[in-house]
């Protein structure tokens, strides 16, 4: 019998020996992971592909559905048919979600869709208290993560939530040697962010406050000379989408769910290039920056770390104050605004980052 086969003769065997409060009988009940398994095949397949559809939460969200699309674009194939109405699902109990034609992927290749995972001793070692007053953070050495179950949703491209569907019960005391159940995806390391070399590196007292005048002769040059593999490559971010893509020689060949800026502060419409890159960076939080475009003296310079607002990666583009970046919120990603920057899941910009260097052309539409 396998996991998702045991759920629901868990849950049956919890009614019969207990009796729910009132208050929580009323409540809508919950789905057992099984219904989450053929949305998050799907998912998962994207994810590898490197047509990213956000967190995996076992949903056929818009993401999923828009990565599907760029997916089949990328690959020369019309878009589908949408399915009949008999073919919804409903997710969370309440909310019914169409499945998408998924006719010619090989979802067979995700098997399984969720494995075993045994926490290690490494996974711990980046989770500390966060306060959550900016002054506070400031005074850290690092903004960690708060708990085992963020570090672990995260390496697993998901959420605490998802996470704690398929381990009930199991999520409040994690420690090494537990074996928990995490979709199968490529896991991100945290530990390795530092020892990647995307190449062109940036330092600054914070990543938005980076130089961007052009750099001496020498460094310059060093960079020329990687001019014609920059060219071949082109990043693409749609605001109407949320959505980032990557071209290579004209060739679609990977995209990612953004957040844009607001209103108020929107991300620079427009032609870009890339400046350089920070791994790990510090963050210079000035509300008057981040409210009305302005800076100020007023400001606190946040440590790096997966609780940094602009996670673990900042790619600097020849504006200054905008990048490409990371985020300490997987979850809001195309749900919330910036401040006028562009975001991603760390998974997803460390891949980005993997992709680009200084001198690649990133538009804005």
């Amino acid at each position: 019998m396998n996991f998702f086969h045991r759920i629901p003769v868990m849950v049956a065997l919890a009614g019969a020996l207990a009796v729910a409060p009132a208050t929580m009988r009323a409540r809508a009940p919950q789905p057992s992971a099984s219904n989450y398994e053929a949305a998050a095949r799907l998912q998962v397949f994207l994810d590898r592909g490197n047509f990213s559809p956000g967190k995996i939460d076992g949903r056929y969200g818009e993401f999923t559905v828009k990565a599907l699309a760029l997916y089949r674009e990328a690959h020369g194939e019309v878009s589908a048919t949408p399915p009949p109405e008999s073919a919804k699902i409903k997710s969370k109990g309440t909310k019914s979600e169409a499945a998408p034609n998924v006719s010619g992927l090989d979802l067979a290749s995700v098997d399984p869709v969720f494995k075993d995972y045994t926490v290690q001793a490494d996974d711990l070692k980046s989770i500390g208290p966060v306060p959550s007053g900016i002054p506070e953070q400031a005074k850290l050495k690092a903004l960690p993560y708060r708990d085992a179950a963020e570090a672990i949703a995260e390496k697993f491209h998901t959420d605490a939530k998802f996470l704690a569907l398929l381990n009930p019960g199991t999520l409040k005391s994690i420690k090494a040697g537990d074996v928990l159940h995490v979709p199968n995806v490529e896991p991100f390391e945290l530990a390795a962010v530092k020892d990647l070399q995307p190449g062109s590196e940036i330092e600054g007292k914070g990543a938005n406050d980076v130089d961007i005048e052009p750099a001496p002769k020498g460094k310059r040059d060093k960079g020329d000379a990687k001019s014609e593999a920059a060219s071949a490559i082109r990043v693409q971010v749609d605001v109407k989408a949320n959505m980032l893509k990557v071209f290579e020689a004209e060739k679609l060949v990977a995209a990612y769910p953004v957040t844009i800026g607001s209103a108020q502060l929107e991300s620079p419409i427009g032609d870009w290039k890339v400046r350089g890159i920070a791994k790990m960076p510090n963050f210079r939080y000035d509300k008057e920056m981040l409210n009305h475009g302005r800076r100020s003296g007023d400001f606190h310079l946040l440590p790096p770390g997966p609780n940094n607002p602009v996670g673990v990666m900042w790619i600097q583009l020849n504006k200054k104050g905008i990048g490409l970046h990371g985020t300490n919120e997987p979850e809001t990603i195309g749900r919330a605004s910036s401040h006028g920057c562009v975001r991603l899941a760390n998974w997803d910009v460390v891949r980005l980052a993997a992709k680009i260097q200084a001198g690649v052309a990133v538009s804005i539409r």
